[in-house]
C-alpha cells in the first residue's frame, strides 16, 4: 500500500511506537524518509516566514565563507600591523646611531679592534688614577682599563650603546669600577681625570685639543687612537695603520704653549731716585 507523505505544517517527527513490524531495513528507510521530508518542510516554512529584506541580504552573502577566508582576511589586517611595528622598532634602534651623522662634527661608532685595545693598554702601563673614554661606544676600552685596576668612565651619546656597555660591565664583573654616562663630550669637564682616551675624527681634534689643554692637570696623559692631534707632539707612539696610538703628556703640551709675559709686580719708587 503506498505511503501518504503529505504532512501538516505543524508536524513534528515522533518515534514509531510500536515499531513497524517489518524487516529492519524497511523500518530504517521509512524513518529516514520521514526525517528528511520533515527537515525540508520545516526549512521551507522558516524561509517563507522571513521578511523579504532579510532573505535578500542573506542571499547576497558569499556562499563559500569558511575558516580559510576568515584567515585570509585576518592576515590582510595583521600584515600591515607587523610591517608598521617593524618600521617603528627599526626607527627606534637606528635613530641613535644615525643622529651623530647629522651633527656639525660627526663621531660615528666604530668598534675598537683588539690591537687598538692592546696598544691603549701599553700606553697606560705604570700609570694609575682615573680614566675617561671620550665616545666610549660599546665600552671595550673602559672595561679593559677597569680590569687593569683603573676607575674608568665612558661618555657616549648613544643610549643603546650606554645600556649595552653597562650590561657588558656587569657581565665582566667590573660594573663597580666601570661607569657609563649619556652625555655630550663638549658639555663635560675632564679636569678630574688623569688618563684620557679618544677615538676621534680629524674634524674634532683641533677643538678637543684646545679643550683638553685648558682643563687637564699637569700629570694627565691623553691617548689618541686612529687620528693624532694636529699641534701636539706625541711623547710615545705605538702600532701601525689604523691601530696606531699616540700618547701625549700634559706637561709636554702645556709646556709647548707660547708663554705669555707675566705682569710686572708693583714696584715702589726708591727714595732719592724720584
Amino acid at each position: 500500500m503506498p505511503i501518504n507523505c503529505k504532512l501538516p505544517a505543524s508536524f513534528e517527527p515522533v518515534d514509531l511506537d510500536p515499531p513497524v513490524t517489518c524487516c529492519g531495513s524497511l523500518q530504517l528507510s521509512i524513518e529516514t524518509t520521514i526525517h528528511v521530508l520533515t527537515a525540508q518542510i520545516l526549512g521551507t516554512f522558516v524561509i517563507s516566514e522571513l521578511p523579504q529584506e532579510r532573505r535578500s541580504s542573506e542571499q547576497d552573502l558569499p556562499p563559500n565563507i569558511d575558516a580559510g577566508n576568515l584567515k585570509k582576511r585576518s592576515w590582510k589586517l595583521l600584515f600591515p600591523g607587523i610591517v608598521g611595528g617593524t618600521l617603528v622598532a627599526v626607527y627606534a634602534v637606528a635613530t641613535p646611531f644615525l643622529t651623530p651623522a647629522l651633527r656639525k662634527i660627526c663621531l660615528p661608532f666604530v668598534p675598537a679592534t683588539s690591537n687598538q685595545i692592546e696598544n691603549v693598554l701599553k700606553m697606560l702601563r705604570c700609570r694609575r688614577g682615573s680614566l675617561v673614554d671620550i665616545g666610549s661606544g660599546d665600552g671595550r676600552i673602559v672595561i679593559a682599563a677597569a680590569k687593569e685596576g683603573f676607575r674608568a668612565v665612558g661618555y657616549e651619546l648613544n643610549p643603546w650603546l650606554v645600556w649595552y656597555s653597562r650590561y657588558r660591565a656587569w657581565r665582566e664583573g667590573v660594573h663597580d669600577v666601570a661607569k657609563f654616562y649619556i652625555s655630550d663630550l663638549w658639555k663635560v669637564s675632564f679636569s678630574q681625570y688623569t688618563n684620557v682616551v679618544i677615538f676621534g675624527v680629524p674634524q674634532m681634534m683641533l677643538q678637543l685639543e684646545k679643550k683638553l689643554q685648558l682643563e687637564l692637570e699637569d700629570d694627565a696623559r691623553v691617548i689618541a687612537c686612529r687620528f693624532p692631534f694636529p699641534h701636539w707632539n706625541p711623547d710615545h707612539v705605538t702600532g701601525e695603520g689604523i691601530d696606531t696610538v699616540w700618547a701625549y703628556d700634559s706637561k709636554t703640551f702645556k709646556g709647548s704653549k707660547k708663554s705669555c709675559p707675566k705682569p710686572m709686580p708693583n714696584v715702589h719708587p726708591i727714595e732719592g731716585f724720584v
